[in-house]
């Protein structure tokens, strides 16, 4: 290995045979400094864990019903509500696989996948998407892209193909350098370095206050959390409606915010949405704020923020 004497900057090459964890004493050859060179800690590669399987779905009867099909099948599963929750415990547990929703709160579903396939110890990691489809009727033919997944799946064919689809996965040939056997593979903590802090994914969520919402008080009121769980339908809603779009039109979508006419673009898909959200949400709810609106522009921000962090890159 290669050291840098702190006095007089002169580089010096150490045999790492010689060196020891507790610290060998070396004498710079142009200054006399002592130096105390330790052996480096080997890095130990994390290892995504062959028996995990991470499922993000905002839909608790989804989640169970996944849940149990999994743990029948041996797999320790873990569970997560939302897309910040969903990074964070993936990056945690290191599954081998995640079955994530698309709409998913706080971070889209494909938004997931990619974020940790860009990541060098998640880059095998395996993907199911499940669409959140609000026309089932309208939506039968695959997304034009799966955004870095491996397959997506249905909610409804859950029951009856989701064991299917990850066999599939599973026995399909790696790519790449050779992988331990399952037998090897464990999560391997990174150990950790003297006066350097741990990489930690900086996820924020964002955080809106409410359009004539009260400030939360000690005790949630019944009617309260009646109120806030229909909010949180309406923005449920309104994200499937515009992952619908993304999934089905990503590049049209994609050109059309670059253009600045989304809206022109997509305005009959829009106005369907806008009219399924009025029939399926009532109007006190919709008084409180236009969530379908919001969600839209939250969207259309991230997919321009996106643009310029590529610009910066290139």
């Amino acid at each position: 290995m290669v050291v840098i004497c702190p006095k007089c900057k002169v580089k010096l090459k150490v045999d790492d045979a010689k060196l020891s964890s507790a610290g060998s004493r070396f004498k710079c050859p142009k200054c006399s400094t002592v130096l105390v060179v330790k052996k480096p800690a080997e890095h130990l590669r994390k290892v995504l864990d062959s028996t995990k399987v991470l499922l993000a779905h905002s839909d608790t009867a989804v989640l169970e019903n996944a849940r149990t099909l999994l743990q029948d099948q041996g797999y320790k599963v873990i569970t997560s509500p939302d897309g910040i929750d969903a990074m964070v415990k993936a990056l945690r547990e290191l599954p081998f696989l995640a079955v994530v929703e698309v709409s998913l709160p706080k971070i889209y579903g494909f938004e997931i996948c990619k974020r940790l396939k860009s990541r060098a110890e998640m880059k095998d990691m395996k993907f199911i998407l499940v669409p959140s489809t609000f026309d089932k009727s309208k939506y039968r033919r695959e997304p034009v892209s799966l955004y870095g997944a491996d397959d997506f799946i249905e909610a409804h064919d859950i029951p009856a193909m989701l064991i299917e689809k990850i066999n599939k996965l599973v026995a399909m040939p790696e790519e790449g350098p050779e992988k331990p056997q399952a037998a090897q593979q464990s999560t391997v903590p990174a150990p950790e370095t003297p006066g350097i802090r741990p990489e930690v994914p900086c996820i924020k969520p964002e955080i809106r206050p409410e359009v004539g919402q009260p400030a939360a008080s000690a005790e949630t009121r019944p009617s309260e959390a009646k109120t806030d769980e229909a909010i949180e339908k309406a923005r449920r809603l309104s994200r499937t409606i515009i992952a619908d779009i993304y999934l089905y039109n990503s590049g049209k979508v994609m050109e059309s915010i670059k253009n600045g006419n989304f809206y022109a673009v997509f305005a009959p898909e829009l106005k369907e949405g806008q009219k399924l959200y009025e029939n399926r949400i009532a109007q006190e709810i919709r008084d409180r704020g236009n969530y379908y609106r919001d969600t839209i522009e939250e969207f259309i921000a991230k997919k321009k923020k996106e643009f310029k962090l590529d610009f910066l890159k290139k």
